[in-house]
């Protein structure tokens, strides 16, 4: 009687589970996490994009917007000192280029410290290393405002606030961590 009885309940077990059931009950948890950020529909997006998302809590989905803000400083960076090679004769603009693909590369270090503080649980930290990439996009413009016969090319300003979108939307998720 005790085994048919351990077969019933395995076998209620085994056909009631539905993959797709926690799929979308953490699809509703990226939701929820997403609203207590500024940028909902990039917050979504980026972390539905991500494989390890549906079995992620609080702190996975940070750790998930962290990694997608090192990807964008990186790529920035490349794209900066890739520009500094087409730069030829002028030194002013090297320089400042220069300074820029530094200031992205900065912003990397601070992402890469703050998955350190997160994984460490030292919430604070973490959001604090956030606030400094965020800032670094700003350095580089200021280096193009320290000349201003110096125009500050269109593809930095977006590259600028796309980083900076992705720091709100980490911030805003370590502030759920905060609470």
């Amino acid at each position: 009687m005790g085994i048919s009885w351990f077969m019933f309940i395995f076998i209620i077990l085994s056909t009631s589970f539905d993959p797709t059931l926690s799929a979308r009950s953490n699809s509703n948890f990226i939701k929820k996490t997403c609203k207590n950020t500024k940028y909902y529909d990039l917050c979504v997006s980026s972390l539905k994009s991500d494989a390890s998302s549906p079995k992620a809590d609080t702190k996975d989905l940070a750790l998930i917007m962290v990694k997608v803000g090192m990807t964008n400083a990186t790529a920035t960076n490349s794209y900066i000192s890739s520009q500094i090679l087409s730069v030829t004769n002028d030194t002013v603009m090297k320089k400042v280029m220069k300074e820029c693909a530094d200031k992205y590369g900065s912003a990397y270090d601070a992402f890469q410290k703050s998955v350190e503080d997160l994984s460490a649980e030292m919430y604070d930290y973490a959001y604090m290393d956030v606030m400094a990439a965020a800032d670094y996009p700003n350095a580089c413009h200021n280096s193009f405002k320290r000349y201003p016969s110096m125009i500050y090319p269109q593809e930095l300003a977006l590259r600028e606030d796309g980083l900076k979108h992705i720091c709100d939307v980490v911030m805003g998720i370590i502030d759920a961590l905060l609470t």
